[in-house]
């Protein structure tokens, strides 16, 4: 067996590309056009926030403004914590491109978790994209950094939803 059919072996709750390849289809394409739509929706909603911030600057004095450096990592912080912390377990551009965030260390996916997801992908992601990006390669379930240090998983959505409800039919023969 190779390192990566060994780590697959070793974790035989989770979905396996073998087994279950559907669920993994496309998977890394879908999360680099999911994540752009994220970026224009993040893009919208900061820029909606910035003239409401300009305006609110003018009638304090420019004392918003100040508050303006808080105001927009808390708009994209809340937008994941909303959507990938919500029971999608997806944001909209992963919602459009049918993929969606798997917890696999048996735990909730809740809105903290999701927080630190989304703060790790950044801090990854600015570090050094091309690594990101080539690791998940090379892991056997499509995982990034950031997926494998929270114990996340990115599947596609519409198989996921007959793989669970198979799984469990066959838990239950």
């Amino acid at each position: 067996m190779s390192m990566t059919q060994d780590y697959a072996a070793s974790r035989p709750y989770l979905p396996d590309p073998a087994s279950a390849p559907e669920l993994f289809d496309s998977v890394l394409t879908r999360r680099v056009i999911a994540y752009f739509i994220d970026l224009a929706i993040m893009g919208a909603m900061l820029m909606a926030v910035s003239v409401v911030g300009l305006i609110v600057g003018f009638l304090t004095f420019g004392v918003a403004w100040a508050a303006m450096v808080l105001v927009v990592p808390g708009v994209i912080v809340l937008y994941y914590a909303v959507t990938l912390g919500s029971s999608r377990r997806a944001t909209i551009g992963m919602q459009m491109m049918d993929i969606v965030l798997t917890p696999t260390r048996g735990q909730p996916l809740d809105g903290w978790m999701a927080i630190l997801h989304a703060l790790l992908f950044w801090v990854s992601f600015w570090i050094s994209w091309p690594i990101s990006l080539l690791f998940a390669l090379f892991t056997p379930r499509r995982q990034m950094i950031h997926d494998l240090v929270v114990g996340t998983l990115m599947v596609r959505r519409s198989p996921m939803i007959r793989h669970w409800q198979n799984a469990r039919r066959e838990a239950f023969y």
